[in-house]
């Protein structure tokens, strides 16, 4: 099993910036890709941004794109998620996940392994 760790949510002002990391325990994982969802209240989950394990292959929610980059720390062994110009509309629980193979779908279904979750609350 991989437990996947997250953490950086908390309450920012509008236009402001965070950064959440996640660090995944427990089997050693290679060969998967990497995502961030997130969800807020009364709303389905939704992906934000998704990476593949090389780097070279992404997908960023319409939303997000240029507001939001998706990097990873090999030698930290972490994954991140870089939100900038951050809104109300941002406001949610925000989630890392992990799953096998290259593809990158936007269904929650389709990935194996998620974290807890970190709440971020954009002010207006």
């Amino acid at each position: 099993q991989v437990q996947l760790v997250e953490s950086g949510g908390g309450l920012v002002q509008a236009g402001g910036s965070l950064r959440l990391s996640c660090v995944p325990s427990g089997r050693r994982v290679s060969t998967v890709a990497m995502g961030w969802f997130r969800q807020a209240p009364g709303k389905e989950r939704e992906l934000v941004v998704a990476m593949s394990w090389s780097g070279s292959s992404t997908v960023t929610a319409d939303s997000v794109k240029g507001r939001f980059t998706i990097s990873r720390d090999n030698a930290k062994n972490t994954m991140y998620l870089q939100m900038n110009s951050l809104k109300p509309e941002d406001t949610a629980v925000y989630y890392c996940a992990f799953k096998w193979g290259n593809s990158l779908p936007p269904y929650p279904s389709e990935y194996h392994f998620w974290g807890q979750g970190t709440q971020v609350t954009v002010s207006s």
